[in-house]
Parts: structure tokens; C-alpha cells; sequence
């Protein structure tokens, strides 16, 4: 389960490094209005969540007392490094976190604000709440940049050609893997006994 998990947010990870990299520093920071958040701001409470809900996860309540999530909407960094840094730094204390969770703990009661979670749970939770906002970020950097946007999903216009590449990697995949022995005549790794 903790390798899906890990895969499941590798992928929503990649999405905010991708977009991340098309980005200069002033694009990072960039508000539409006083009201909206950056990237920067986004990228801070994802951060902060990340800290606070992850340290310690399984012994300390996920809401710590040194976590102030109103200042995680407020700027405080000056640098699209610092914004990377502390990106990183979350991501880090999660996927840290994922790596202790086992088939033993997995159903175990954790607690955030003092409500209790199974740990399952309060993965699903995170699995909701992080790619809503790397949604957010994508698509701030989408309007950003317009044209010069590259795309991180199926071009524009290219699902069907996307669709017939993705159907002959499968067949291909299907056709070199060993499932049985006996079924795959043509596979090298069939034993010498099954060899006709």
C-alpha cells in the first residue's frame, strides 16, 4: 500500500516541479488580485500542511502548536529558491512519512485537531487536499505563461494519437511479460523444461 501511496503523489509532485520549472521569479510570486494567492503562498501552505501533519505522525496530534497556518497565506519569502527549498522540504517530511506506514499500522487511529483518523485516512485526506492546490498552481502558471505554456498532460488535439501509443505500449508490455512459462513460448525467460 505505501508504494502506491508514494506513486499516487510522486505523480502530483511532479506536476508542481514541471510547472515549478517553466516559471521565472517573478511568476512565482505573481497575485492576481490582493485577494488570490501566488504560487509562492500556495506552495508555503502546502508546505507548512506537509510539516505539521507528517512529523511525528504517528505519536504526535497532525495540528502542531508551532504550525500558524494563517502566516502559511501570507508571503514570507523573497527568492523562487527559497519557494523550492521549502517545496522540497515538505515533500521530504511526507514521503518520509509514507515510508513508515505497514500493513500493521495502516488501519491505526492517528489524530488531527484532535479528531481521529485511521492513518489510511488521513492519507486519502492528503490525497484530496495536495493536488487541489497543485491544481491551483498549474493552472495560475498556465495563464502565466499562455503560449509558451508546455503542456503536462495530453497536448491539445492529440488524445486520439495519445490513446493508439499508450493501446501499443500495453500490447508490447503484454507480449514480453511472463506471467506463466507454459502461456509465453517466445519469452526468453521461459525455463528449459517448457521449451519445445
Amino acid at each position: 500500500m505505501e508504494d502506491l501511496f508514494v506513486k499516487r503523489f510522486e505523480y502530483y509532485k511532479s506536476l508542481g516541479d514541471n510547472t515549478l520549472q517553466q516559471l521565472s521569479e517573478e511568476q512565482v510570486f505573481w497575485q492576481y488580485n490582493e485577494e488570490s494567492n501566488s504560487i509562492a503562498v500556495i506552495i508555503n501552505h502546502i508546505a507548512g500542511n506537509m510539516l505539521s501533519r507528517w512529523t511525528n505522525f504517528l505519536t504526535e496530534d497532525g495540528e502542531k502548536s508551532w504550525r500558524n497556518r494563517d502566516e502559511e497565506f501570507v508571503n514570507t519569502m523573497n527568492t523562487k529558491q527559497e519557494v523550492l527549498d521549502f517545496w522540497e522540504k515538505g515533500w521530504k517530511c511526507f514521503f518520509d512519512a509514507l515510508g513508515q506506514i505497514t500493513e500493521e499500522n495502516l488501519y491505526s487511529t492517528i489524530y488531527i485537531r484532535g479528531e481521529a483518523h485511521s492513518v489510511a485516512d488521513a492519507v486519502f485526506r492528503q490525497l484530496a487536499h495536495y493536488p487541489y492546490h497543485i491544481g491551483q498552481i498549474v493552472y495560475l502558471a498556465k495563464m502565466m505563461k499562455n503560449e509558451d505554456w508546455k503542456t503536462l498532460s495530453i497536448a491539445r488535439n492529440k488524445s486520439q494519437e495519445f490513446n493508439t501509443e499508450m493501446k501499443k505500449k500495453q500490447e508490447e508490455k503484454d507480449l514480453t511479460s511472463n506471467a506463466s512459462p507454459v502461456c509465453f513460448q517466445n519469452s526468453s525467460e521461459i525455463r528449459d523444461e517448457y521449451k519445445q
